[in-house]
């Protein structure tokens, strides 16, 4: 249940200022970090409400993006980059791919990770050349099928999950959002539980709460529900120390209302274009620069 008292972003800013006032100072693999161990928030879904940050801009159609590439089991890097989106660049490069001693890859390569495991889990990876389709398990289109039967619905094992221990090593970046469940209360109401090990909470949280409400809402559309609800677990909560200033000025703002989303009808959920999908009302704060540590 929400406080109806306070806005759900609240929720979001009050985990910023619990991390840079009681997080504990941490050398991490890639940069100093303030961390907090087990975090939980709630967002509201219901009404076509979709959770975008309104105290930062959130460059949601770069999200969705993404989203739409993870959908389409795509592991190529120069998918997103011919459609302007850099937000894998870092973990693409021929320095980074070495350093996972993923020496074979080519350049933009990055493995069998979050989509392909959605769509093709353990198969074989034979790199992004390769034609995975109908390889290995189909979590995704198995989810959507059992929310579409009246009976599977209500499942408890409704379970998308990235986390495959016997590929990691061939993933260009573990993945840090690892396990999604699906429920169904009173026939059509559809409520999504993320669970995130690693959460980069000034700028990949905003993306992540952001991806997984667009999931849960195409979802619904394909099983004809009613998304509700989306709770977000996080493992380690963690601020980098150079994103610490700019969460302060995000902090001074007062939230607006979260936006609507509209999803036009499609016949599978890898039919989805940017164009089925219209924003309504989405008014925020200006953007606030912060860098992407790889």
């Amino acid at each position: 249940m929400f406080n109806i008292y306070m806005h759900p972003e609240r929720q979001y800013l009050n985990l910023i200022n619990q991390i840079i006032n009681h997080g504990s100072n941490t050398k991490s693999r890639n940069a100093n970090t303030l961390n907090i161990i087990g975090t939980m928030c709630k967002y509201p879904l219901h009404d076509n409400t979709i959770p975008l940050l309104t105290t930062k801009k959130v460059a949601w159609k770069t999200c969705l993006k993404e989203l739409l590439w993870f959908i389409k089991g795509d592991t190529n890097n120069e998918t997103l980059q011919s459609q302007n989106v850099r937000i894998w660049d870092g973990n693409s490069s021929r320095e980074f791919l070495d350093s996972r001693n993923l020496h074979n890859y080519a350049e933009n390569e990055l493995g069998p990770i979050y989509g392909y495991q959605w769509r093709n889990w353990n198969a074989q990876y034979n790199g992004v050349e390769f034609d995975h389709r109908n390889q290995g398990i189909d979590q995704l289109s198995s989810i959507i099928s059992s929310l579409s039967d009246p009976v599977e619905k209500y499942s408890r094992r409704l379970i998308l999950s990235a986390w495959n221990v016997e590929q990691l090593d061939k993933m260009a970046l573990p993945p840090c959002h690892v396990l999604s469940q699906f429920h169904v209360l009173n026939d059509t109401e559809l409520y999504c539980t993320l669970y995130q090990r690693s959460g980069d909470v000034g700028l990949g949280v905003p993306f992540n709460i952001a991806s997984y409400a667009f999931l849960t809402h195409m979802i619904a559309k394909q099983c004809n529900l009613n998304a509700v609800e989306l709770t977000h677990y996080i493992g380690n909560a963690h601020i980098y120390e150079n994103h610490i200033e700019p969460l302060k000025t995000q902090l001074e703002r007062e939230p607006y209302d979260f936006p609507k989303i509209h999803i036009s009808e499609t016949s599978s959920i890898e039919d989805y274009t940017l164009d089925n999908f219209t924003l309504e009302d989405y008014k925020y704060y200006p953007s606030i620069h912060m860098d992407m540590i790889a």
